[in-house]
């Protein structure tokens, strides 16, 4: 190429060669090294469940044939530090300049800064890109330089804003960087024991990771199920969403390029009057908008994967009981759309986003399980575990956002059954000691005389449970836990005893008296750790559960790990507030470290780190007033530019 640079191309989550601003920088300037580096240490509880690592793992081998087809090998490292990991690359090859597109996590944003600062210590530059979103979280801001805190806000604002166009091609050709660099095998990465490989085989009977296959995934949807989406969407059977969010997850997909080729559908529909397909198309642009709005509030609040955005949720008094999350887990709650949900969970690690917010909402109002165990259960059982995307959900179910579900409304399943699974389908394929029940009894077999439950064979207590609660017990101790936070709030309010400054009010005051903390982080706070022996909280053991494909295969097993993760902010579009619940449900995760013989006892990271992210977030993208967290977006951008920070 007539220069002698040696380039670094670190692959994270954006395991594609087609618009990846990174590896085509790298690409056009000098000989490249692409490198993935594999630090199970460095994941930390955010280790990924074991559908999510089969995915990656899958993924991996893709990208590395579609490499090595351009001339370049894929450098696979499993190391305990991917700082230390680099600079052996570095030395191996001689590398004059590293290039990696932006992660946005907590986690990710803690290391980048640490790498960035030790490589830029040592002389080498370092640039980094926007591979994951269609903009920078500190690009949107409101008029008085704010955060958004509002959903709907927020995206006025991003489909005002000019967009680049899709500009990256695939190379044509790579020039290798020569030097002497021992590669480990897929196999050595260890994201597949042999205890889960027969369950894994499952999953590519339904699935086919690969960002060529993504390809073929989002042309699939565009052109045969997008114009029915607006319409479809609300089926909770069958294959009713788009189902990209696994290949937007690993990156293997570019969300810029969904995003304008939805956009020519929208401009091609408008001219053909298809009001339709147009409101289709408005519909999944606003799921897309909430996959960014994900990234944007976890960038500008990054303690958000432990505490609420909201500080009324401070007060509000959770029962950490185990048997009721583990009945939960089991799918054994007594509300049959809630059960058939959670074992369609545990059989796929894929559930709909409409399943998703019935079964965490019923988490949460229901059995007053803290919203963190959801989440964390969340990110190691499905199968796009996104943890930006899952904080949303959950928080949002849990009417800690400010334009989220009213902390008061409590759905009833026995309703949200009749209205997504009219017929119960969808509980029969998942419940098959259900199946006999007429349609009119099956979201409600409690209520059915015993004659219908003698000809349905259904022995309620024995071959299925009872419900776990009344729902009118439920809702009077919602209603009751919500007035002694309320009583707390006021406590607090007129103590200031939190030491704080912040003032607290629930969320049904004015939007413009809440209290958002906007830097603050948590320090460590212990929660119950689980006495059962299969899924800890917040860390779960590996799986040995076979898995079946989209088509909604039975299979029930005993209680066993359930692994994968999928919350998906692209298969489900509202544009009323009312709505809003199926998008969000796009964003339900958190953390899960695996071990293998206990778990940890906390949901918290270390205050340590959790001053280090404060502390580097500061340092890397603002200021730390509390009234305007990220001033220093404008130098950020002109550092980006500069290949210097981002």
């Amino acid at each position: 190429m007539g220069n002698n640079n040696k380039i670094i191309v670190w692959f994270r989550r954006d395991l594609r060669i087609e618009d990846n601003p990174a590896l085509a920088a790298a690409a056009s300037d000098g000989s490249v090294l692409p490198v993935f580096i594999w630090c199970p240490k460095e994941e930390g509880q955010f280790y990924p469940g074991r559908v999510s690592r089969w995915w990656l793992k899958q993924s991996l081998i893709h990208l590395e044939q579609s490499l090595r087809s351009l001339g370049a090998d894929l450098v696979l490292i499993k190391a305990e530090s991917a700082l230390a990991a680099l600079l052996e690359c570095i030395k191996a090859v001689g590398a004059t300049k590293i290039v990696y597109n932006h992660l946005y996590d907590p986690v990710s944003l803690v290391r980048d800064h640490n790498i960035k600062q030790r490589l830029s210590e040592l002389e080498i530059p370092v640039q980094s890109y926007n591979g994951e979103l269609l903009y920078e979280p500190w690009e949107v801001y409101d008029d008085t330089g704010h955060a958004f805190t509002s959903f709907d806000a927020f995206w006025d604002k991003c489909l005002h804003m000019k967009r680049e166009p899709v500009s990256h091609l695939p190379p044509w050709r790579l020039e290798p960087a020569a030097g002497l660099l021992e590669n480990s095998s897929i196999e050595s990465l260890g994201l597949e024991d042999e205890l889960e490989k027969s369950s894994n085989a499952l999953l590519g009977r339904a699935w086919s990771p690969g960002w060529s296959s993504a390809d073929k995934a989002v042309t699939a949807f565009l052109e045969n199920h997008l114009s029915d989406y607006s319409k479809d969407r609300l089926s909770v059977t069958g294959n009713s969403t788009s189902l990209l969010s696994p290949f937007l997850h690993f990156g293997e997909l570019s969300v810029r390029k969904v995003f304008h080729s939805v956009r020519m559908k929208q401009i091609l529909w408008a001219k053909e009057g298809n009001s339709v397909g147009e409101e289709s198309v408005t519909r999944f642009l606003r799921a897309i908008g909430l996959r960014e709005y994900s990234h944007y509030i976890c960038f500008n609040f990054p303690f958000t994967h432990e505490r609420s955005l909201l500080s009324n949720l401070k007060f509000f008094p959770w029962h950490a009981d185990q048997a009721h999350f583990k009945v939960w887990r089991q799918g054994r709650t007594g509300y049959p759309l809630v059960d058939a949900g959670m074992r369609e969970l545990w059989a796929t690690g894929w559930i709909h986003n409409r399943i998703r917010v019935i079964v965490s909402s019923f988490f949460v109002k229901f059995l007053l399980l803290p919203w963190q165990w959801g989440m964390k259960y969340f990110w190691d059982t499905l199968l796009d575990a996104d943890l930006e995307c899952d904080i949303l959900g959950w928080q949002y179910i849990s009417g800690s956002l400010p334009d989220g579900h009213e902390l008061e409304r409590l759905d009833s399943p026995q309703a949200q059954g009749f209205n997504f699974d009219r017929e119960g389908d969808y509980v029969r394929n998942w419940l098959p000691e259900l199946a006999r029940m007429p349609t009119e009894w099956i979201h409600h077999p409690w209520d059915a005389p015993h004659s219908v439950l003698k000809a349905a064979g259904v022995e309620l207590g024995l071959n299925y449970p009872k419900p776990i609660i009344d729902i009118e017990l439920a809702r009077d101790r919602l209603t009751e836990a919500i007035l002694i936070m309320r009583q707390a709030q006021a406590a607090a309010r007129t103590e200031n005893s939190d030491g704080l400054n912040e003032v607290v009010f629930d969320n049904s005051d004015s939007i413009d008296k809440l209290a958002i903390p906007k830097v603050l982080l948590k320090e460590k706070s212990p929660c119950p750790s689980s006495s059962s022996y299969d899924q800890r909280v917040p860390s779960m053991q590996g799986s040995k559960n076979p898995l079946s494909n989209r088509k909604r295969l039975k299979s029930r097993e005993d209680e066993g790990p359930f692994r994968g993760n999928i919350y998906n902010c692209n298969d489900e579009g509202r544009t009323s507030k009312t709505e809003y619940d199926d998008l969000c449900s796009t964003a339900v995760s958190s953390s899960a470290k695996k071990q293998k013989n206990r778990s940890t006892n906390t949901f918290s990271l270390p205050q340590s780190f959790s001053q280090s992210l404060g502390n580097n977030l500061h340092q890397e993208y603002g200021s730390s007033d509390l009234k305007q967290p990220w001033q220093e977006a404008v130098d950020l951008k002109h550092e980006s530019r500069n290949g210097i920070s981002g």
